[in-house]
């Protein structure tokens, strides 16, 4: 059985994740960040890594784009999950009694509306959901609460004071999985690849025209900044297909034609939606 590790405290959304994608047996490893997540997987051959990529509501965790690109792993799945934040205390703590609420950034990003009715409430980012429940448990805080899982008000024995907080209920972030060994997916295929263009007139749509030419399917483009390089960017892209398929192979040789820089980021089947 693998190892996978992912970033945060039991209860965490990673962690259903992970096990949403590998099964309730899985063995999973919390790491305190996403860059430890990247390491283990980078250092360890038989081992997975799991972080989110993108949300719904919110947008990218572009801290996760850029170590995808200084780290030699391949994404070999993914999985989308129905985020539902809870807002969480100590038992016999009502909304009255909280003067902080405490979470990870993204999860506090995607309550903003709710927390704007709280007056007089500090609003604190911390490095995980699950993490901010258990610390309120651990320190016995009873002036706190937390946005987290309704998992991490099980295992840290919290009271929920208002369920499903988060902003739009349409709430999604897709989880990607990262492996050192690459794979080729059968159906539903998806990859993920990274580029750079010269700055000049038209170089962008030319790059892009080498899928619409052979009517491949882009899912998404993302750009982030090309460091050392003010105004230049690399331009992330979620294709339909596999390298099995001609039209994919030729794609990408064109491509290569007209970009200073081409790496694929891994194929893999079109991940599955589930509830947390």
């Amino acid at each position: 059985m693998p190892t996978i590790a992912y970033q945060g405290e039991p209860g965490a959304f990673s962690e259903h994740a992970a096990r949403s994608f590998f099964g309730g047996g899985a063995r999973l490893l919390p790491v305190e960040t996403f860059k430890d997540v990247f390491e283990y997987a980078t250092k360890h051959p038989s081992g997975f890594g799991i972080v989110p990529l993108e949300n719904s509501v919110f947008g990218s965790v572009h801290q996760n784009y850029d170590l995808l690109l200084r780290h030699k792993l391949s994404i070999v799945g993914e999985v989308k999950l129905r985020i539902q934040l809870h807002l969480m205390a100590l038992p016999g703590i009502s909304l009255r009694d909280v003067s902080s609420v405490y979470s990870h950034p993204q999860a506090l990003g995607q309550c903003e509306e709710f927390l704007r009715t709280l007056k007089k409430v500090n609003v604190v980012a911390y490095y995980d959901t699950a993490g901010s429940a258990k610390m309120i448990r651990e320190e016995k805080r009873r002036d706190a609460a937390a946005l987290a899982s309704g998992r991490a008000a099980a295992r840290y024995g919290l009271r929920i004071l208002r369920k499903n907080v988060e902003s739009n209920h349409n709430n999604y972030t897709r989880f990607i999985v990262l492996s050192r060994k690459r794979s080729v997916p059968t159906r539903h295929g998806k990859m993920s690849l990274v580029f750079a263009v010269k700055n000049i007139p038209g170089a962008l749509f030319k790059a892009l025209a080498v899928f619409a030419l052979r009517e491949i399917n882009l899912l998404k483009i993302e750009s982030r900044p090309l460091v050392g390089k003010p105004w230049e960017y690399f331009f992330y892209l979620d294709i339909e297909g596999t390298p099995n398929e001609e039209r994919v192979v030729q794609a990408l040789g064109h491509l290569g034609e007209l970009a200073t820089f081409v790496r694929v980021l891994g194929s893999y089947q079109a991940g599955s939606t589930v509830r947390s």
